[in-house]
């Protein structure tokens, strides 16, 4: 059938984690569904993205199970059952177990690759139109419909939709051409990414350690394997990058200990700037934003992609809510409601974020006595243990089930 002038009740604009998982929970509702996306598959598993770990917390897995995307890459991921911080220099750790939360695990990790192949299979396996390689040139909201324009290899195509959502990230042409302004908070610091082999096992352990120059996480990942984000100054970061190999891994050492052994590399070394980037509103006409489109977090606590996926988790449930009740899923009344339900979400967790890294991301004498004072009694106070570990495990904020509402297409 011509995609050219064809009528959708939503259009997805990206066809990565946020945009996928969207379109797989609403493959089996009988909403019309397309998804565009700029890049081929091969693009995209090809990716230098692809090789970074996620963190997923296990909300987020209750999540991926409700999808039906959890049992398919189960396998690939490693639990993690104990969680370390420390601030390299000074006294103060805590420590949050699995065992004492009375879970299997406070969370998994995995590599982009391996879950977004998996969520790209399932779509295949749907009756959800994908339109790839393709770009987002215009659009245009009336009261009735989203009015699109897409340039799909050498054609021009326009389709219309009742709601049209933006996944597309951070560089997103769905916020660009809704004239969405962003406030940008620089950090001043650059993530350095690698995969490391370790001579002693992790067991299952996750270190976050503090450093005057920002964080330093080691994920467990795959047998005596762990993932790097290491978090520096701009200035130390260039100069670690443009180093031998050799010498990051020796500085990578000092800075971390011999708590797992010796280091060896098994991963390239990458660069990304870090910086906290929101978007001032979701929603703009019969059109809204979500995951890095919205918001793009310090990867310090790993809630980036957790946060992304609360937002279609709830943006599910509204849809699939309205649609049965035969209402209008693009009318600004459910998008504004929408919008309401995820502040309070983003608020806590960028506050969170952003404090962390504030806060542990200086050595100042009175500023490291707190931080060291507070971490020393949040390992002894049960209660803020607990909290904390909610938190951790992405089980602070209460959203729905997805479970029993994910049918496939058949």
């Amino acid at each position: 059938m011509p995609l050219d002038g064809q009528n959708f009740d939503i259009i997805i604009v990206g066809g990565g984690l946020a945009g996928n998982c969207l379109a797989l929970a609403l493959g089996g509702s009988g909403l019309k569904i397309a998804v565009i996306e700029a890049n081929t598959r091969e693009q995209l598993l090809n990716s230098a993205m692809g090789d970074r770990a996620l963190a997923l917390a296990a909300g987020t897995i209750a999540t991926l199970e409700g999808l039906g995307i959890w049992q398919g890459i189960e396998a690939k991921a490693t639990a993690i059952t104990d969680i370390h911080v420390s601030d390299k220099g000074h006294f103060g750790k805590v420590r949050l177990s699995a065992r004492k939360q009375n879970v299997a695990a406070l969370g998994y990790v995995i590599t982009a690759r391996d879950i977004e192949s998996h969520v790209a299979e399932l779509v295949d396996q749907t009756q959800i139109t994908q339109i790839r390689p393709a770009r987002l040139v215009g659009l245009m909201s009336d009261n009735h419909a989203v009015n699109v324009s897409i340039k799909h290899n050498d054609d021009s195509l326009c389709c219309s939709a009742k709601l049209l959502v933006g996944a597309d990230g951070g560089n997103s042409s769905v916020r660009k051409l809704l004239d969405i302004p962003q406030q940008v908070t620089e950090y001043g610091q650059t993530a350095l990414v690698t995969t490391v082999k370790t001579t002693l096992p992790h067991r299952n352990v996750a270190y976050e350690r503090f450093t005057k120059s920002g964080p330093l996480a080691f994920l467990p990942i795959g047998k005596n394997q762990c993932s790097v984000v290491w978090t520096r100054t701009c200035e130390d970061a260039d100069a670690l990058m443009s180093g031998g190999e050799n010498d990051f891994l020796e500085r990578l050492q000092q800075c971390f200990g011999y708590r797992l052994g010796q280091l060896t590399l098994t991963a390239p070394r990458r660069a990304f700037p870090v910086s906290l980037v929101r978007a001032e509103r979701m929603q703009s006409g019969r059109a809204v934003i979500v995951g890095n489109a919205v918001h793009q977090l310090h990867p310090v606590a790993g809630q980036g992609f957790n946060l992304g996926l609360r937002d279609v988790v709830q943006l599910v449930d509204g849809l699939l809510k309205h649609h049965g009740l035969g209402e209008d899923i693009g009318s600004a009344t459910f998008l504004d409601d929408y919008v309401t339900a995820r502040e309070q979400d983003h608020r806590n967790t960028i506050a969170f974020t952003d404090t962390l890294v504030k806060l542990f991301s200086n050595d100042w004498l009175a500023f490291a006595a707190a931080r060291n004072i507070g971490l020393v009694a949040l390992d002894h106070i049960p209660v803020a243990k607990a909290l904390l570990s909610r938190h951790a495990m992405g089980l602070a904020q209460r959203l729905p089930k997805l479970g029993n509402r994910i049918q496939r297409d058949g």
